[in-house]
This record gives C-alpha cells, sequence and structure tokens, in this order.
C-alpha cells in the first residue's frame, strides 16, 4: 500500500492540503533544484538549530540545492576544485553528481523525521516542468523513503515527466484524478494582465495573462521584464540567477547585461556539474551575443554547451558544434580549448569502437604548437602543461606508461619551475594524483602510494582520492588501511555507491561477511540496477542459507534485468540446493540461451545432466566451459570425472594431467583420480606413484572424489 500521491491537477486547482512544505518546481523560477532549494530554505534553518551536527553532515548537498544557506551552514567541506577561480577550474564533476547529492538530500529528510519523531509531509507542484535535478531527486525520494519518515504528494500537468520520475510514480504513488479545488481564490483577486504573467516569472498557466502578455507592446513587455529582473536581484537569492533573472533580462531590453547574466549562470552550473540547465542556458546565451562583435563571449558560450554535450554522452553532437566554432573564429584560445576537448572525445567520451587515440594525439600536439606560440609567458607554460597533461591520459590508454610517466613529471617540473606558487594549485595537484596513477598502472606501488597520499594533504575532501589509494593500498596488501580510506571518504562525501561496492568486496576478502553484506545491500538500496551488486549479494545470502533473501534479491535484479543470464544462474543454484532439478535446469536452460558462454550455467548444468547419464552433453558443456577459461583447473577436474564415468580413461587422464599443471589445482584429489585412471589404463605403477604423491600432498584427504564440483 502506497503512501505518496501523484495528482494529475492543472494549475491552479490542487487541493489546499496541508504539508510541512510546498515547493514549486517550474525550472524558469530558479533552474536546477528549484523545488529541493524551496524545501530546504524552509527546514534547513529549524534543523540547523536541533541538530546542527546533520546539517554539517549533508552540508555539501545542502549547499548545492540552496547556496542561499551558506550564510547559516557555513561553507562546508571545500576542495581544490570548489576553491578554484573560473580560469584555474581544470576538472569536471562526473554527471552522475547529482544523483550522489540527490541521494545525501533523501538521508538529510529521513534524519530531520527522525529528530522530530514524525513523518514529514512535502508536496511538489507543477513537478512536469521541472530541471532534471529535481525530477531525478524525486524519483529517487519516491523510491527510497518509507512513510513513517516522509510522505510525498506531486502535482503535475499534462508533460511527461523524465521516465525514471515516471517510473517512480507509477510504483510508489497512489494516482489522482483532475478534481475542483477545495477552496475557490477571489477572482478579484487574481489579473490576468501582462504584469501579471511577467510577475509569475514566465510559469503563468492562465490562458487570459499568456495573451495580456503577447498583446502588450514589445516595449512595454521589455520594460516589465526590466523592473522585474531588477526586483529579483535586489532580493539577493543566488539560485534565482539561474533561473527567472535570465529569463527575464532575455526579454528586457538590455541584451548586453542579459549576455552577462548568461555567462555567469553558465560558469557556476559547470561548476557544479548541472549539465542539463547548462545546456539550456547556454544555448539560450549563445542567441543573445553576435559572434562578430563579441566573439569570445560567443564562443565561450559555445563550448559550455560542448561541455554539457560531451558530459551527457553525446559526443558526436558534440563534435559537430565544436567544429561549426573551430570553422568561424581564429583565436588562438578558442583552438587551444577545442582541440584538447576533442581529443577527450576520442580518448574518453566516445564508445569503445569510435574510440581514436591517435587522432587524439594530433589535436593535442596542434594544440601545443598554437600553445607556445602564446605570448603571455604564464599563459604558455600553464597551456603548455595542461595539454601535456592531456597527451599523457591518451598515452595511458594506449599503453605506452613510460612516455605518460615522462610528460606527467615533466609538467610538474615545469609548473613548479615557471608559475608561482599561489597558481593553479588545483592543476598541480592533479598533476600528482595523475603521476600516482600512472606508477600504480606501472606497478611501482610505494610511489603510487606516496603521490597519493600527497595529494589527499593537498586536497583532503575530494573523495576520489581516497578510492585510488585504497586500490593501492589492496594491492600492497595493506587491506587495514584500504579499509580505512574507504570508511574515511564515507565518512564526509554525498552517497556514493562505488565506495561501499568496493568496501564490501574488501570486507569480504577479510571475512567480514556481515560487513559485506550491509555494504551491498546499501549499494541497492541506492541504485537498485547495480547488477553486479545484486548478484553478489544473492550470492553471499546463499552462502549465508538464506535462501528466501538471496531469491527476493534474485527476483527484484530480474525485473530490472530481464532475462540475465547470470541472474538465472543464480536462481537455478537456490533451485538446486533445494532438491527442484527440473527447475535448476529450466534456469541454466535460459541463462545459456541468453548468453551461451556463461561458464557458471555450463559447469552446473553439465553436473545436472551428467546425473541423468547424459555424458555427451555434459562433455559439450565443459569443453565450451573451457573454451572460456582453458586455465580453470576444476573445470578440467570436472570434465575430466565426466569422461571417467563415460568409461574414456585415456580422456579423464589428459584433463587430470592438464589441470595438475595449473595454479590452484587440488593436487590430492587430482591424483587420487589421475591413479584410478593409471589402473584401468593397466599402468599399476603410475596408479601406486600417484597415490603415494597424493598422500603426501594431503593425508586426511578422502579417498574418493565427491563427483563434480559446482559453484
Amino acid at each position: 500500500m502506497t503512501s505518496h500521491t501523484w495528482r494529475l491537477q492543472p494549475e491552479g486547482t490542487a487541493p489546499a492540503d496541508r504539508y510541512d512544505v510546498r515547493a514549486d518546481c517550474h525550472r524558469r523560477l530558479r533552474g536546477p533544484y528549484t523545488g529541493v532549494g524551496t524545501l530546504l530554505r524552509a527546514l534547513v534553518p529549524d534543523a540547523h538549530r536541533a541538530h546542527p551536527e546533520l546539517v554539517a553532515h549533508h552540508a555539501v548537498e545542502i549547499l548545492s540545492a540552496a547556496p542561499e544557506l551558506k550564510e547559516l551552514t557555513g561553507a562546508g567541506r571545500q576542495t581544490l576544485t570548489s576553491l578554484a577561480v573560473p580560469n584555474e577550474r581544470t576538472r569536471l564533476y562526473p554527471a552522475k553528481r547529482t544523483r550522489r547529492l540527490a541521494h545525501g538530500i533523501v538521508e538529510f529528510l529521513h534524519g530531520h523525521a527522525r529528530e522530530l519523531g514524525r513523518p514529514l509531509a512535502l508536496c511538489f507542484d507543477r513537478v512536469d516542468e521541472a530541471d532534471h535535478t529535481d525530477q531525478e531527486f524525486l524519483a529517487i525520494l519516491l523510491r527510497r523513503t518509507r512513510p513513517e519518515l516522509v510522505t510525498v504528494t506531486v502535482h503535475a500537468g499534462g508533460a511527461e515527466p523524465a521516465p525514471e520520475l515516471g517510473t517512480a510514480l507509477a510504483a510508489h504513488c497512489a494516482v489522482q484524478e483532475p478534481q475542483e479545488p477545495q477552496e475557490q481564490a477571489d477572482p478579484t483577486e487574481h489579473q490576468s494582465t501582462a504584469q501579471a504573467y511577467v510577475d509569475s516569472d514566465g510559469t503563468s498557466g492562465d490562458p487570459a495573462a499568456q495573451a495580456a502578455y503577447h498583446r502588450a507592446d514589445p516595449a512595454e513587455r521589455a520594460r516589465l521584464h526590466d523592473r522585474r529582473a531588477a526586483e529579483l536581484r535586489g532580493s539577493g537569492d543566488w539560485s534565482l540567477r539561474l533561473g527567472a533573472i535570465p529569463y527575464h533580462l532575455e526579454h528586457g531590453s538590455d541584451r548586453a547585461a542579459a549576455a552577462e547574466a548568461f555567462l555567469e549562470a553558465a560558469e557556476y552550473l559547470v561548476s557544479m556539474g548541472f549539465y542539463e540547465a547548462l545546456l539550456d542556458l547556454a544555448e539560450r546565451g549563445t542567441a543573445l551575443v553576435d559572434p562578430v562583435q563579441e566573439p569570445r563571449k560567443y564562443w565561450v558560450l559555445g563550448t559550455k554547451v560542448t561541455t554539457a554535450l560531451a558530459v551527457l554522452g553525446r559526443p558526436e553532437q558534440a563534435e559537430r558544434r565544436y567544429i561549426e566554432l573551430r570553422a568561424m573564429f581564429h583565436q588562438p584560445m578558442l583552438h587551444i580549448f577545442s582541440g584538447y576537448a576533442l581529443a577527450m572525445l576520442y580518448t574518453r567520451y566516445y564508445p569503445s569502437g569510435q574510440k581514436d587515440h591517435q587522432l587524439a594525439k594530433a589535436h593535442l600536439n596542434n594544440v601545443l604548437a598554437i600553445a607556445s606560440l602564446l605570448t603571455d609567458h604564464h599563459e604558455r607554460v600553464f597551456q603548455t602543461v595542461f595539454n601535456r597533461n592531456g597527451l599523457a591520459l591518451v598515452e595511458l590508454h594506449l599503453g605506452n606508461l613510460a612516455e605518460a610517466l615522462r610528460l606527467v613529471d615533466t609538467g610538474l617540473a615545469d609548473i613548479d619551475r615557471e608559475l608561482p606558487a599561489e597558481k593553479h594549485r588545483l592543476h598541480r595537484s592533479v598533476l600528482v594524483h595523475n603521476r600516482g596513477r600512472v606508477y600504480a598502472a606501472l606497478g611501482r606501488l610505494d610511489e603510487a602510494l606516496a603521490d597519493i597520499s600527497t595529494v589527499i594533504e593537498l586536497d583532503p575532501n575530494y573523495p576520489d582520492y581516497y578510492f585510488d589509494r585504497a586500490d593501492v593500498r589492496r594491492r600492497m596488501g595493506d587491506l587495514p588501511g584500504a579499509l580505512a580510506d574507504y570508511s574515511e571518504a564515507i565518512t564526509f562525501t554525498a552517497p556514493f555507491w562505488e565506495l561501499h561496492y568496493n568496501r564490501a568486496d574488501l570486507r569480504l576478502e577479510l571475512g567480514d561477511l556481515a560487513g559485506a553484506i550491509a555494504d551491498l545491500a546499501y549499494v541497492l538500496e541506492l541504485e537498485p540496477e547495480e547488477l553486479d551488486a545484486r548478484i553478489n549479494l544473492a550470492s553471499l545470502l546463499r552462502e549465508q542459507e538464506d535462501a528466501a533473501g538471496s531469491l527476493a534479491h534474485i527476483e527484484q535484479g530480474l525485473r530490472h534485468h530481464p532475462g540475465n543470464a547470470r541472474l538465472l544462474c543464480a536462481r537455478g543454484l537456490l533451485a538446486l540446493d533445494a532438491g527442484a532439478e527440473a527447475e535448476a535446469l529450466r534456469d541454466f536452460d535460459l541463462a545459456l540461451a541468453a548468453e551461451p558462454d556463461l561458464v557458471s550455467a555450463l559447469a552446473n548444468r553439465a553436473a545436472l545432466v551428467l546425473e541423468a547419464g547424459d555424458h555427451r552433453t555434459a562433455v559439450a558443456d565443459l569443453t565450451r566451459a573451457l573454451a572460456v577459461e582453458a586455465d580453470n583447473p576444476d573445470l578440467l577436474y570436472n570434465r575430466g570425472y565426466v569422461h571417467q564415468q563415460a568409461g574414456d580413461w585415456e580422456s579423464a587422464r589428459r584433463d587430470y594431467t592438464a589441470a595438475l599443471l595449473l595454479p590452484g589445482a587440488d593436487r590430492a584429489d587430482l591424483l587420487r583420480q589421475r591413479a584410478e585412471c593409471h589402473l584401468a589404463l593397466g599402468d599399476p605403477t603410475a596408479h601406486q606413484a600417484d597415490l603415494a604423491e597424493a598422500e603426501k600432498a594431503d593425508p586426511e584427504a578422502a579417498s574418493e572424489s565427491d563427483g563434480v564440483r559446482v559453484s
């Protein structure tokens, strides 16, 4: 039974229910997180007075959605990325950052509700007009929250929500059809005028107000927009600069002021990783700028469009726009920026089949040639170092690790020697980190650890560095140190499922099965579609003999990934455990129909058909599995055992002998099985020799095989 409501309400007809917070989500008001920001501005002041530690823990998420709260909460944990001035910002946040922020805000709401001792009642209006960030947040909130913590009412008009939100609304909300408002507004209080439309920041759905606005004299409309923009600027709310203020200036009388407003908004949006909104605002901003009169403004906004397209997974469109800009302008800095970006498209952003690392190198070498001609010494040094770092990434992708290391080392030496110490602190840290990554790829783990530790000292609040250092420490055998790094990052970053996934794997290696299960369960709470976490958790629960819990996760996984071979195989293993051999065989067959080379399904089906006496199918399945994993001693053992059961002693002996040569083989068992083959083939001397060696290898082992080994 759902606790949330989805009301299909035309604007202005929503019932006047009682809520803790009611938030208008129309993106034209404040851009990204229009609704969430309204929610947080209403809740955080009281939460900060009652439990400041909760607010401090989620400060990054809160300030990302409601920057106006900075005076109340303080700046929160800062990184060199967040502190860098725009012309020194050389790192982009991933597009998925907004998911982490959304999860953190959900957990803030849960914590606040627990402190209040009652559920929060929240209402979100005009969700169909919301920015991607608000719709993503609502989808996650509806999926994760429980009725004892938060109840949600969503009002939407006719437009289709984003797919993820649409799925969440259908799954977690009771739908209410349009209804008459419970309280009718006094008609004398509503004016269907052009000014009323402008005062709604262009969001009014009143047809009369819209018509009055469009009938008004263009100069009068511009005057109304100018007045409203000035009024909103006077409020001091920063987030209005991402929505209503640019909108009004866009339709006002001062195009130069409008262009500056769009540039300011675009710089902020790219710095925060709000790429959907960036794409919209930067596109609109370019329409306000004359490329002949103000070429730099035009191409700066144009490259914000291309950045958004690249990060959002649309590299073909990004490349076309870069080429257009390069054809329009001859300014060196445009060709430096766009040449680097084109290289990154071909070495990073394009899917694997379209990557072209040689073309990426060509673009970067052209950029380096241009950079060498810059007259400003500091700019020339920085652009050379920065683009050599890009070239090092390409060399890393090409496997030229020594050259990648040389390029990064040279860059560090140049920037330290040629530029003032206070300049480009962020990029200096990036270079140290990248050198550490190259050292790790080279297997020079002590040097990798030293560099990544150095960069953590320089930038202690950037969680990805702890992730990388944990990987190096784990490779060095320092499992407690790796665990400490994962756990430290988890204490201060917004929810980051990859950290918990890796920590689960490490905890399993350390023997902490309960901790591993808890981490994997949390991964799936955050992102239910993460297939590897789902399969690993189901497997661990099976090992714990929690068949019901394991099956529940498998069935949920199949709802997200219908027909997935690994999940079907996992379900088959549970059926096998329960003695339901026909069901197990059906699932193994389904798994292999979906993925014919899935080794676990092949091996386990082989065991089942062997019990039915079908030696030929068993051998065929194991032979196919060995084509995938030729160095798997258990598969060779199994095929040898099938040959043995079929009376093909020579083939069995060959498989046992091959398995004995592989690392990880169970030598005692293999030797005993091969001894039986020797005896059947008339070689009693070899038979006795293998038995004696088996006794030395494992004197306590059983003398008879348990049969085919299954997983």
